[in-house]
């Protein structure tokens, strides 16, 4: 009996304290950004239909990478965003056979270009020999 009454308590106290019903929940939720806050979300310049004519991060990482004379030196293992400068790189894995002692590196990812077919990538300039000279790229810790 005290549970009820305790339980009536609560119910009666957030009621008095103007707790949003669920209508007024789901009425919140329905109505349209304003116009201020559309503006506010947008102050990057970004144009959706720009964007949606990128590359998905989804889709690079397993993409070969070539030079320009079409040899396979790398594939890209992963995308990564610096924290300081925002800029994207690349972390490519190198050597190896079936990824066994492969040596992952990481570059600019501006440095890289769609190949024509629109399924790997070229790194201008680039030998295996010179990715297999680079600094291992190692992940921290913390990366989420």
């Amino acid at each position: 009996m005290s549970n009820l009454i305790v339980c009536a308590v609560l119910v009666a106290t957030t009621i008095a304290l103007g707790a949003p019903s669920r209508a007024q929940t789901v009425q919140s939720l329905n109505t349209p950004p304003s116009e201020s806050m559309k503006t506010e979300m947008n102050t990057a310049g970004m144009d959706p239909i720009t964007l949606s004519q990128g590359h998905r991060a989804s889709k690079i990482v397993g993409s070969s990478v070539v030079n320009e004379n079409d040899q396979t030196i790398g594939k890209i293992d992963d995308l990564i965003v610096g924290n300081a400068d925002r800029g994207a790189y690349a972390v490519i894995s190198v050597g190896g056979f079936l990824g066994i002692d492969a040596k992952l590196v990481a570059v600019p990812f501006s440095q890289l270009r769609i190949s024509g077919d629109q399924k790997s990538f070229t790194y201008p300039g680039a030998t295996k020999d010179q990715l297999k000279s680079l600094p291992e790229f190692k992940y921290a810790g913390n990366a989420i």
